[in-house]
């Protein structure tokens, strides 16, 4: 029998009532709501900016992507290689070291044979005087003035031989002009010597034709006009 107060969370046998259903509902929206709200603080942070704040990697992108101030000096590898500026010559030609008109330098002849060192000196327009020693051979041990000094043409240098003077055979000379047996006597190794002065023909010499002598020994010749 009814009394007009229907209580409606007591259901029925065999049915369940919606009064569980709605309450588990809210809770169930309720806690959602607590989570997300969570969520979004701890990824946010307790000290996030607001969002007019520029974000930190934005600003610390604009940092490092701005380009160097213009002023600042570039890399090495961006420089341009740089060509060293040609220096001039500052040698002296080859040219400029001759001696001047007039004037040779003595040769280096030390150790040559001396009869070649003779010839070599001859062709600068050089005199000689060989000087030979007690030695043994024929080749130059020194010269006098010494090779690389400067000196005037017919100058004569001292050409000192290891050896003794070697023989040479006197020329016939009969008939010579006197300036050309003079010549002569000095290709032959000897010296010239005048008896009657140095103008026309060789009447005479001493020693005769032929005979045996040495080098730098004298050969005397007597000149003069037709008899």
């Amino acid at each position: 029998m009814s009394d007009g107060h229907t209580l409606l969370d007591t259901p029925e046998p065999g049915r369940r009532g919606r009064a569980p259903l709605l309450i588990g509902g809210g809770l169930a929206f309720v806690l959602l709501a607590t989570v997300g709200a969570t969520a979004g603080w701890v990824l946010a942070g307790p000290d996030e900016p607001s969002s007019t704040d520029p974000p930190a990697v934005a600003a610390s992108t604009a940092l490092t992507s701005a380009p160097a101030p213009t002023s600042a000096a570039p890399s090495p590898a961006a420089q341009p290689a740089t060509v060293a500026p040609t220096t001039p010559r500052t040698t002296a030609p080859a040219a400029s070291s001759k001696p001047p008109a007039g004037y040779v330098t003595v040769p280096d002849l030390v150790g040559d044979g001396f009869e070649g060192v003779r010839s070599d000196l001859r062709d600068r327009k050089l005199g000689w005087r060989l000087i030979f020693g007690t030695g043994l051979g024929e080749k130059v041990e020194r010269l006098d003035p010494a090779p690389g000094t400067r000196v005037s043409h017919g100058t004569t240098v001292k050409v000192y031989v290891a050896g003794p003077a070697p023989e040479a055979e006197v020329p016939d000379l009969d008939d010579y002009d006197c300036a050309d047996a003079a010549a002569t006597i000095v290709e032959r190794g000897f010296y010239p010597r005048y008896r009657t002065g140095r103008v026309g023909k060789v009447r005479s010499q001493d020693p005769e034709p032929d005979v045996t002598r040495h080098w730098n020994d004298e050969v005397a010749i007597s000149c003069g006009g037709e008899e």
